[in-house]
């Protein structure tokens, strides 16, 4: 146990952000996606689990100490329902929440296609995947640099 560290943040999922540069990606998946397959392709080969939890707490505690990268436009991806493009699940939208809390700034993700999400995903640093159930849970978080 570390003080002031949130108990969610496992030894291997510290592990996996401190070991990101600025610019790469954290892939931040629910329990729907094929993140076993996806994880090999990235750099780092990672899968980091969080069963039982749901995406906004599995973020909140990412986010505690994960600088969100304030030199991209799009910071934060997220895959669009391919039933409805304009639509946005509440799980982006409570997740979106928590960034926006951490970051003191307000967010407008980029949207992707199913195909180009795992197409990104792939080239990311590592994949974290979390329990929630919730469709649509899918989300490409850049890191930045400390200032």
């Amino acid at each position: 146990m570390l003080k002031s560290i949130d108990p969610i943040l496992t030894p291997d999922l510290l592990w996996l952000l401190a070991s990101m540069g600025h610019g790469d990606d954290l892939v931040v998946v629910d329990a729907n996606h094929p993140a076993t397959h996806i994880a090999r392709s990235t750099s780092s080969q990672r899968l980091i689990q969080l069963p039982g939890l749901t995406m906004e707490s599995a973020v909140r505690a990412i986010m505690s100490v994960y600088p969100l990268d304030n030199f991209d436009p799009d910071p934060v991806r997220v895959m669009m329902p391919v039933d409805d493009p304009d639509r946005v699940p509440d799980v982006q939208r409570a997740v979106l929440a928590e960034i926006e809390r951490a970051s003191g700034s307000a967010i407008a993700p980029g949207k992707l296609s199913r195909a180009d999400f795992y197409r990104a995903a792939a080239a990311g640093f590592g994949v974290v995947q979390v329990g929630d159930s919730r469709g649509y849970g899918c989300f490409l978080i850049r890191k930045g640099v400390i200032s």
